[in-house]
């Protein structure tokens, strides 16, 4: 009698993971679910201060002061811009928020990769002081230092003007710390193979290190302008003169004589983040695959 050989059931091999789409709370219809309730949730959470500074602004303060708790008491007006636009030199002011911006930006950006790449393939004596002494400066709090730099622009006679205003701005050591520490990620052989073929240290920096540091650089140069776009504090203290007023600091100005003006303040407000929400809106997709990717080449 001859027994029939059972052909093997081949083995259920587990289920791999799609490339590109990372698990987050698992498969299934279910953690899909949860994940967009919770990103819904957080949106409307992100979002209500907004949409109440802009209910705030187009009605008029007698309505604005009205007791209760709808954003909506009265009807929609546009005074509280009128008045702004009436009063304030905003083209002015937004033209000088533009320069400073981009310039701090521009030369920021410049200086920390430099400084970033020399700390990261440097060999230099007294390194490691010089890179401590960076990252122990990102603890210090800027208001701290607007006393000695404002002597420096007195000493130097620059108040009141551009090069007062964008200079104490271009120093940032925490973007110096992010680039060295995306900088030590990229394999050393790319450049050693740069150098075989005649090529000069700046020539690998800027052929071979920077292409491949795109990303990061993108990144940093957002969070520069964004930070340069609302500072307040430095450009009010060493401006005097309307016609240097950025911005955030002209809209300020902006005062009534009658006491808090709510829906002037809520106008002003979003005068000033109006730029920064239309530059989001159009580089959209290149801001968030460029924040994204910031932390994929350092180690």
């Amino acid at each position: 009698m001859s027994a029939t050989a059972t052909p093997a059931r081949p083995r259920r091999r587990p289920r791999r993971e799609d490339s590109g789409s990372p698990m987050l709370l698992g498969h299934g219809r279910l953690p899909r679910v949860l994940a967009g309730t919770a990103l819904t949730v957080l949106a409307v959470v992100w979002l209500l201060p907004f949409l109440w500074a802009v209910a705030t602004s187009v009605q008029s303060e007698q309505d604005v002061t009205k007791p209760g708790l709808s954003p909506f008491k009265g009807a929609f007006t546009f005074a509280a811009y009128r008045q702004i636009l009436e009063r304030g030199n905003v083209p002015t002011w937004a033209f000088n928020s533009v320069l400073v911006a981009v310039l701090v930006t521009v030369i920021t950006v410049g200086i920390s990769t430099l400084a970033a790449y020399g700390f990261s393939r440097g060999t230099f004596r007294g390194r490691r002081a010089l890179l401590a002494v960076t990252v122990a400066a990102i603890m210090v709090p800027p208001q701290l230092l607007i006393v000695p730099l404002f002597e420096q622009m007195t000493m130097f006679g620059l108040v009141d003007t551009y090069a007062a205003i964008v200079l104490p701005q271009v120093v940032a050591p925490m973007m110096v710390f992010i680039l060295k520490r995306f900088f030590d990620g990229i394999p050393r052989e790319l450049e050693d193979a740069a150098r075989i073929d005649g090529a000069s240290e700046i020539r690998v920096f800027r052929s071979v290190v920077l292409p491949l540091s795109r990303p990061i650089v993108a990144a940093v140069a957002i969070f520069v302008f964004i930070g340069a776009w609302n500072n307040f504090m430095w450009p009010f203290v060493v401006t005097n003169d309307p016609d240097l007023m950025t911005l955030p600091v002209g809209l300020a100005t902006v005062k009534d004589a009658f006491g808090v003006q709510y829906a002037q303040s809520m106008a002003s407000a979003l005068l000033a983040a109006l730029p920064l929400i239309v530059m989001f809106l159009l580089f959209q997709r290149r801001i968030v695959n460029s924040v994204a990717t910031t932390g994929l080449g350092g180690g």
